[in-house]
């Protein structure tokens, strides 16, 4: 991986790469899910609740899509099965930070809050309110809302957010989309109400509603 960062540091189990991670700085992690004292998705939460804007992306065996999907909702920017070429690993790692730095930089520039009826978004703190309190979203979830939030009006075809969230717009991309779409709506619609934020295009895409 050296000509993508300089500096890596291998862990033999889920614990002890936890205890690095609280006593270091990294740009990136990667997690196998199978581990011994500390299982991979368990280390992504305990990694997640410390640092939220992290890539974290999954290298492993466990290929059956409830576990993808599983990696995903807990905060994954990326997932990778075995067995898997180096050159497309690198290739990942590249996706995954660029879209990271481009993230960072529209977020230094666009306005530092969001107002949609009751929502609110607070880019700079990273934080998404409806009616004054604070939504909890998975980091995928977060990043949804803010790229509907960012073209509100817009449909945004399926092909464009998922080449925007995970850097390509594979099969599973698009059916991970879906879930995230749907847990996203629930966490904006609560107890029934009928207020829509989220549009779906039915083989299109979405489109975040201006809502009076």
């Amino acid at each position: 991986l050296g000509d993508v960062y300089k500096r890596q540091e291998l862990y033999p189990d889920g614990e002890a790469g936890y205890k690095a991670f609280l006593k270091n700085k990294y740009d990136l992690c990667v997690f196998d899910v199978m581990m011994p004292k500390k299982d991979g998705f368990t280390l992504a939460q305990d990694v997640r609740a410390a640092n939220a804007e992290i890539p974290i992306i999954f290298l492993t065996a466990k290929t059956l899509k409830e576990d993808i999907l599983e990696g995903f909702k807990i905060g994954a920017d990326d997932y990778l099965t075995k067995p898997f070429s180096v050159e497309e690993l690198l290739a990942r790692l590249r996706v995954t930070q660029r879209r990271l730095s481009q993230m960072q930089a529209e977020n230094g520039v666009q306005s530092a809050v969001f107002e949609n009826g009751a929502l609110r978004i607070e880019y700079a703190a990273g934080c998404a309110y409806l009616d004054g309190e604070e939504l909890h979203l998975t980091p995928i979830e977060y990043k949804l809302l803010c790229l509907l939030s960012q073209n509100a009006g817009k449909v945004l075809t399926h092909t464009f957010i998922t080449q925007k969230i995970w850097g390509s717009s594979w099969e599973n991309d698009i059916a991970s989309l879906r879930v995230f779409m749907a847990t996203l709506r629930k966490k904006l619609e609560k107890n029934g109400e009928q207020t829509q934020y989220i549009q779906t295009h039915i083989g299109v895409g979405y489109r975040m509603l201006k809502v009076e």
